[in-house]
């Protein structure tokens, strides 16, 4: 998990939303408990099915648990909408998307490991993981060339990301760090710990 110190170091540090507005990263759990998920990059095929499943947990379970979702990548923010658009299956009021392209924040609360690992022999895939790994990196890569002008906008392609749940104010009461390419922990596991009820 994240320290406290760490947290408030990271508090003041800038975000980009999906308009290229600047915010600070405190601002996501000054006053409410949210669930903060550190993607990959843009174009990863595995992020992409964690967020799609992420994002299919019912509005009101959130608002129940006074509870919102942060997504946010270390790629450019023009990329947040497509982004969106690929992984949202309906409106959400509480699941909002940045982008920390310096990835900045993603070193302040320790996420540094950078790999292009995938899951280690004799492990089981994550569930959300619901494509082969040959096909989910054809998909995001077909997907990626619709939009050229994005290619190589992403966030670099060795980044781990990682899970945490921050707030209110700069405490930290779930922290999870990926070890490689496909380790996001399971979104039930996730809402679970965030007293949040899926599905």
């Amino acid at each position: 998990m994240a320290t406290e110190l760490q947290i408030a170091a990271a508090a003041d540090i800038k975000l980009y939303d999906a308009e290229g507005n600047q915010i600070r990263f405190g601002e996501l759990f000054e006053i409410e408990k949210t669930i903060v998920v550190f993607i990959r990059h843009f174009f990863c095929g595995g992020c992409q099915q964690y967020i799609s499943q992420l994002t299919t947990v019912r509005p009101e379970a959130l608002k129940e648990a006074g509870t919102k979702i942060a997504i946010i990548g270390c790629g450019e923010w023009a990329l947040i909408k497509n982004y969106q658009e690929l992984t949202v299956h309906s409106s959400h009021p509480t699941i909002l998307f940045y982008a920390d392209p310096t990835r900045t924040i993603y070193r302040a609360l320790g996420l540094t490991t950078q790999s292009l690992a995938t899951t280690p022999k004799g492990e089981p895939r994550k569930n959300y993981l619901t494509k082969g790994l040959f096909v989910g990196t054809m998909a995001s890569i077909a997907k990626a060339l619709k939009n050229p002008l994005h290619w190589g906008k992403q966030g670099n392609i060795s980044q781990l990301g990682g899970e945490f749940i921050l707030g209110p104010t700069n405490t930290c009461s779930f922290g999870h760090k990926m070890q490689h390419t496909e380790d996001h922990i399971e979104v039930a596991e996730l809402f679970k710990a965030a007293g949040v009820s899926f599905p």
